[in-house]
């Protein structure tokens, strides 16, 4: 990826938004709603879907999502987690295409193709 070079549309979750915003006014969950609590609900549903991997070995974590005893599991948390950040972004006012394009930008400077092909080390580590 260039980062000079201008981005298609990454992330499109305007369905999704509304249908969170729909599904929360309907049950009068706006007060609720607030970065904090939408934060903290985040975390723990990452934290739920970590629980799924803690100890897996590698090639049992790969196959995590087709593996009918953890599937379901691993669907139900990555939806939380996606929903709890969809609404979050929403409440925030956060674009999450223009977000994700930035943030894309900004890894394919730090972390040029040439320089960084099969390392996982950090952008400032020599």
């Amino acid at each position: 990826m260039n980062p000079k070079e201008p981005m298609q549309h990454l992330v499109d979750v305007d369905g999704l938004r509304a249908a969170l915003e729909a599904f929360a006014a309907e049950r009068d969950w706006q007060p609720f709603h607030n970065p904090k609590n939408l934060v903290l609900a985040l975390v723990g549903e990452v934290g739920e879907l970590a629980e799924i991997f803690q100890w897996l070995s590698p090639a049992a974590s790969a196959a995590a999502a087709s593996n009918p005893d953890t599937a379901q599991a691993v669907r139900d948390e990555l939806a939380d987690v996606l929903l709890y950040l969809v609404r979050l972004a929403d409440v925030l006012g956060v674009d999450l295409d223009a977000a994700a394009r930035a943030k894309m930008r900004t890894n394919a400077v730090k972390y040029p193709a040439e320089r960084f092909r099969g390392s996982s080390r950090k952008y400032d580590t020599p």
